[in-house]
């Protein structure tokens, strides 16, 4: 990990915090997929969209390592601070996800700011997942074994969406929580310990919420799912966080405060990693090893195949 971030340090790119958002989006794209594992050949991948409430289509890729229909679901909502970030971003990883736990996965575009500010990501999210437990069936889908999942920024909007289910009634089996943001204020001890990164550090934070969200708006519990006043009965919860991270203690209080509530909750923290280490799998151990542990508690929640 030391290795990655020293080189991540000595490459001739300027912090992203100093960017414009159009240029970080297209730094961030062309930087994708550098660390990641070889990306792996599934069955199926298929690009269709989803409607938002206003009309907007929004785009949608799905995963599946089988032609079988009926397979369980996974609706996957990628990290980058709701500004950066696509389905390209994280398409191996969603390919992994879906070749190791032979569950279907629908990787979503919500939209991004700065153009679209709080609360459209949110909106975007819930309304995709109301769109796949209607019309999931005729994409092959079994969405009556259905979860959602991301990772940091996608993380945050997985916990609101699965929150969002229990109060509409929809049951999902799992919620999929990779390093998720969840406070409305960074001042956990993580942050302070992490304020300078690596690779995730208080300037890009900050710049990503500035992007995002008015100040009134961060106690929100659609921003901070941990802010909800209640998180009885919403779905199970794998939690995987990196133990280098300004976001690692929210992460823990979030698993917390769902355990308190009687929610079954499985947390791994990834000793010696730091933010964003799911996608360097060609580089490090841990984030493959976060592709297995991911895939079982996926693989068991749905009972997939």
């Amino acid at each position: 990990m030391r290795a990655v971030v020293e080189a991540m340090a000595r490459a001739p790119h300027p912090p992203m915090h100093t960017l414009s958002a159009q240029q970080a989006k297209l730094s961030y794209a062309k930087a994708a997929g550098v660390l990641d594992v070889p990306k792996p050949d599934v069955v199926c991948v298929h690009d269709f969209t989803l409607p938002a409430r206003d009309g907007f289509q929004l785009p949608a890729r799905l995963y599946a390592d089988s032609a079988a229909k009926g397979l369980p679901t996974l609706l996957y909502m990628h990290g980058g601070g709701f500004t950066i970030g696509s389905i390209e971003s994280h398409d191996t990883f969603c390919r992994v996800l879906a070749q190791l736990s032979g569950v279907a996965v629908v990787s979503l575009n919500y939209r991004l700011a700065p153009e679209h500010r709080f609360p459209t990501a949110v909106h975007d999210c819930w309304d995709a997942l109301h769109t796949l437990v209607r019309e999931g069936a005729a994409l092959g889908l079994d969405t009556t074994r259905l979860a959602v999942g991301g990772d940091s920024a996608g993380g945050t909007l997985a916990a609101v969406t699965a929150l969002h289910a229990r109060d509409e009634g929809i049951a999902l089996a799992l919620q999929l929580l990779i390093y998720p943001g969840t406070t409305d204020h960074q001042d956990t001890p993580s942050h302070s310990v992490f304020a300078d990164g690596p690779v995730l550090d208080k300037a890009m934070i900050d710049w990503f919420f500035h992007h995002y969200i008015d100040s009134v708006d961060r106690s929100d519990w659609r921003f901070a799912p941990l802010k909800s006043a209640e998180v009885d009965g919403v779905a199970p919860a794998w939690v995987g966080l990196a133990e280098c991270d300004p976001l690692v203690d929210e992460g823990v209080l979030y698993a917390d405060k769902l355990r308190a509530a009687g929610v079954p909750v499985n947390l791994e923290i990834y000793r010696g990693v730091v933010h964003g280490f799911v996608t360097m799998g060609r580089a490090i151990a841990e984030a493959r090893q976060l592709h297995r542990d991911a895939a079982t508690a996926l693989q068991k929640a749905l009972e997939a195949p």
